[in-house]
């Protein structure tokens, strides 16, 4: 990993996973492209860096384009351990994720945000943890996200006067084709809110890398349950995130300034998340996995 000099100020570094336009907000300074490798290989793109002027002072930030830019990367070629670990090794302390998502309930139409609390995990095949043979490790995921984030986006989507609903969970699937209309049926049957194919395992690996995560699930269709209204279409999709994004922006603005003067953000459990996580007897780790860990679990290593 490049000996990188650590963004954040005292109290961290926001960084924004999403789409390739949430950079575009008035104030932002001392910008730059940053390239970051990891242990696990290159992220997404470069990551986007700047500092917010806002009334309580400068919050410094970080974007990743999740997809990179141009939307390059299906939802299962995307590098999430790199990702999660190249805004780590930035300074990142508190991770929001904006996402789109399709709506399961009537009363969650397109252009609603949902600040997700619960997530359900039907991806396969994705390599969904930092530990493993040599240095093993169980964090829990009870509550997959920060309460203190959600807190922070709830207030800023209220004061902006965004539609939106506190709480809701999040299914998880493969992608990248769009939900049969049994399974649609079925998630509704689990009293899901949202589906999406992007939050896990980035949600998992936020957890080990004891960075506080929240997710604003963006809602652009209603799958392809909703009776009244055509399947699934990029088209459609493409036409509502158009008209999400002034309210992303803005979110992610004024989001910036509550979480980057927090006085409780350093206290957060989120960040000792691997207090009690780790089972395998120092004695018996592997040296290179400890080596290759330091870059997310330094604190406990």
């Amino acid at each position: 990993m490049k000996d990188l000099t650590r963004l954040g100020t005292p109290n961290g570094l926001l960084a924004i996973i999403g789409g390739s336009g949430l950079y575009d907000l008035p104030g932002l300074s001392d910008t730059a492209w940053v390239r970051v490798d990891t242990p696990w290989g290159e992220p997404s793109d470069e990551i986007f860096t700047g500092t917010l002027a806002t009334a309580v002072g400068p919050a410094k930030l970080a974007f990743l384009p999740r997809h990179g830019r141009g939307h390059r990367l299906p939802p299962s070629a995307l590098n999430y351990r790199a990702n999660i670990a190249a805004l780590k090794a930035l300074g990142a302390t508190d991770v929001l994720s904006l996402s789109a998502v399709g709506g399961l309930r009537a009363d969650l139409p397109p252009g609603s945000f949902v600040v997700v609390d619960q997530f359900i995990d039907r991806t396969v095949g994705r390599e969904s943890s930092f530990f493993g043979t040599g240095l093993v490790a169980h964090v829990s995921m009870a509550r997959p996200v920060c309460a203190r984030l959600g807190d922070h986006v709830q207030a800023a989507l209220a004061g902006l006067g965004v539609p939106h609903q506190r709480g809701g969970i999040y299914l998880a699937m493969e992608g990248p084709q769009f939900s049969t209309l049994a399974e649609s049926q079925l998630y509704r049957s689990w009293n899901c809110d949202v589906i999406g194919m992007t939050n896990m395992p980035e949600a998992k690996l936020a957890r080990e890398a004891e960075l506080c995560y929240a997710t604003v699930a963006m809602v652009t269709d209603f799958d392809c349950w909703h009776p009244a209204h055509d399947d699934v279409t990029v088209e459609a999709i493409v036409a509502v995130l158009s008209s999400n994004a002034d309210a992303a922006r803005a979110l992610v603005a004024r989001g910036a300034a509550a979480i980057a003067h927090d006085p409780h953000g350093p206290a957060c459990a989120c960040r000792r998340s691997l207090d009690h996580a780790l089972i395998t007897a120092p004695d018996a780790r592997d040296p290179d996995m400890v080596q290759r860990l330091r870059a997310v679990a330094g604190r406990v290593l």
